[in-house]
């Protein structure tokens, strides 16, 4: 246990954390930005604050996610509010906005299923101020942290509280991006790391993990324009399934493209015009 009168400067020498992890807390826990820990590292502790350094380790040291501790993480460039309703926005995820924004004609509409914490659409409306931006989830609580995001990097996004397309029904998009639930029910991962601690509905369909990219991909040419794109995030291993899908479904020009670790992490297809047959 931290004591009063330790200095930032030992604090960053004496830890149980990563060091990383140990400077992202002690700045969160005094107030002070990186620069802020070299120019005090003669500063010491008040009481109450080695209390609430303290708090902060110990929750590290249970596993928790420092995005949920400090309640931000960073993604394309911009700050997020993130809390224990939505994932932690992960870098992987900034290849779909790359994709959508290379693909999105000017003054296009957008549709974003299952924003969470609404990374992806206000990204993508922060970065295209003349996109026409909607983000869908079903839940509340998610859309609410998504608001808060786009307040807080002036993104103008219609939020809309939707099981997939059901509130968009008759709306048609230039571009369909998604990172829906994907990891398969029981995989060892949902009980590792970071992922204990966040939402198990955003993470798995609870089944073969394809059940939630199945319903997108039949749906999306009923509201995507002729032309338009629809991506999506998947798992490190489902690329070639949801190529399959996209191909059954009539979708032109699919292919998948790899994240920064080489693995194909997206997949997508444009719609052609031609609606599926029932």
């Amino acid at each position: 246990m931290i004591q009063a009168g330790a200095t930032v400067a030992q604090l960053q020498v004496q830890s149980l954390l990563d060091p990383l992890d140990n400077r992202i807390l002690l700045c969160h826990a005094l107030g002070l930005t990186r620069v802020g820990l070299i120019t005090q590292s003669d500063r010491a502790l008040t009481t109450d604050e080695a209390q609430r350094f303290n708090a902060l380790v110990q929750r590290r040291l249970q596993g928790e996610p420092i995005a949920y501790i400090v309640g931000q993480r960073e993604f394309y460039g911009l700050p997020f509010n993130v809390s224990p309703a939505v994932l932690i926005p992960r870098p992987d995820t900034e290849l779909l906005v790359e994709l959508a924004l290379e693909r999105l004609p000017p003054r296009s509409k957008v549709l974003d299923m299952g924003t969470g914490s609404g990374a992806i659409a206000v990204a993508i409306a922060h970065s295209r101020p003349d996109a026409a931006v909607t983000a869908l989830d079903v839940s509340q609580s998610a859309l609410d942290v998504a608001r808060s995001n786009a307040t807080l990097n002036q993104a103008n996004v219609r939020l809309l509280l939707s099981d997939w397309y059901s509130a968009v029904q008759g709306e048609r998009f230039g571009l369909i991006v998604s990172n829906p639930p994907y990891i398969v029910a029981g995989d060892r991962h949902l009980s590792e790391g970071d992922l204990r601690f966040e939402p198990q509905g955003a993470l798995t369909d609870h089944a073969d993990g394809l059940t939630c990219l199945r319903t997108i991909i039949a749906g999306a040419p009923m509201h995507l324009e002729t032309g338009g794109w629809l991506l999506m995030e998947h798992g490190y291993d489902q690329a070639e399934a949801v190529r399959t899908l996209l191909s059954a479904q009539g979708y032109t020009e699919v292919q998948s493209w790899r994240d920064l670790g080489g693995i194909e992490r997206v997949s997508g297809g444009v719609f052609g015009g031609q609606l599926p047959q029932s």
